[in-house]
């Protein structure tokens, strides 16, 4: 059984994730006092008793699910399963940076130190309720993209995630992507819905927060991952930590390609998926683009034991 290891990005979050995980394992609370203390303060005590609106913030979401997900890796190595139990890693969005820290190439406190970065810069590149991002259910990639294109008249408005086969979210200035939800309904999408975030994501208007990541980024150590990182720009591996550092630059502002991601992952030999962290939403996607690969969600003690207990058993 060929395996990769998932990372999620934002929208998994939940008050109470990690939490079990750090009860259970001195490893996997470790992780949460090493990102406590890159950050400067207890960003743990947000993750398992805060406020969920508070927690959704990006600034807070992106290095809380990075922790939760370090944090089920801590634990599965606790249990004898290192990252070279996969093929690849990959994440979506800022689940990238996890893979990357799961496979070694970055210390948990610079990628919770950039992730935080990452979020206060993708705030500030656009003035609240200027920009919006909405799901595109029920019309393939090709269709969405003619209708972001449609949508535009001269504002930005372009597909920024392609999930899966019937899932694509697009990113943009607020009045083109509100064009763009009528028009898709009335070419037949499922549903077309505003997503509630605080920025447009991945589109050319987050460029001043790619200018960020890349002065930060320039200032970071990678090393070469010990397993290869499938690239959201790229949906292919790499294992060149320069290759790797200019693409998460060019992810700030670039598509997430999740769905040619899994085909690619698919057509090496994956016949396996482990999502590591909060939700299961990519597990979701997985099913959705390829259904000969199967797939498990690794988020609590329990699942980690479990899983730990199935490649004993192989």
């Amino acid at each position: 059984m060929t395996r990769a290891f998932l990372f999620p990005g934002q929208g998994a979050q939940t008050v109470g994730m990690g939490r079990d995980l750090a009860a259970a394992y001195p490893q996997a609370r470790a992780v949460f006092d090493a990102v406590d203390a890159a950050l400067g303060e207890a960003l743990s005590a947000l993750i398992w008793e805060g406020d969920q609106d508070a927690l959704t913030l990006t600034r807070n979401a992106q290095p809380a699910l990075m922790a939760t997900s370090m944090a089920a890796m801590a634990a599965l190595e606790a249990e004898g399963v290192g990252v070279t139990a996969a093929a690849y890693v990959a994440g979506h969005s800022l689940g990238e940076y996890t893979a990357l820290c799961a496979a070694g190439a970055l210390s948990v406190g610079d990628a919770a130190r950039l992730l935080r970065l990452r979020g206060e810069a993708m705030q500030a590149a656009v003035p609240a309720g200027e920009g919006a991002m909405a799901a595109i259910l029920g019309l393939d990639f090709a269709a969405v993209i003619a209708i972001a294109e449609e949508a535009a008249q001269n504002e930005v408005c372009t597909a920024a995630n392609d999930n899966d086969p019937a899932q694509v979210v697009i990113s943009g200035a607020r009045e083109a992507v509100l064009r763009a939800v009528e028009i898709a309904k009335l070419q037949g999408a499922k549903r077309a819905l505003l997503l509630p975030v605080s920025a447009p994501f991945h589109c050319a208007l987050m460029q001043p927060a790619a200018e960020a990541m890349a002065e930060a980024l320039a200032t970071v150590e990678f090393q070469a991952p010990l397993v290869p990182l499938v690239g959201n720009v790229t949906a292919e591996a790499s294992s060149d930590p320069h290759a790797i550092r200019a693409r998460l630059v060019d992810q700030v502002t670039g598509r997430v390609r999740w769905r040619e991601s899994v085909v690619w992952m698919a057509a090496q030999g994956v016949t396996e998926t482990w999502e590591i962290g909060a939700g299961k939403a990519l597990s979701g996607m997985v099913k959705r683009i390829e259904r000969g690969v199967e797939t498990r969600s690794i988020a609590t003690a329990d699942e980690v034991r479990a899983a730990a207990e199935s490649l004993r058993d192989a």
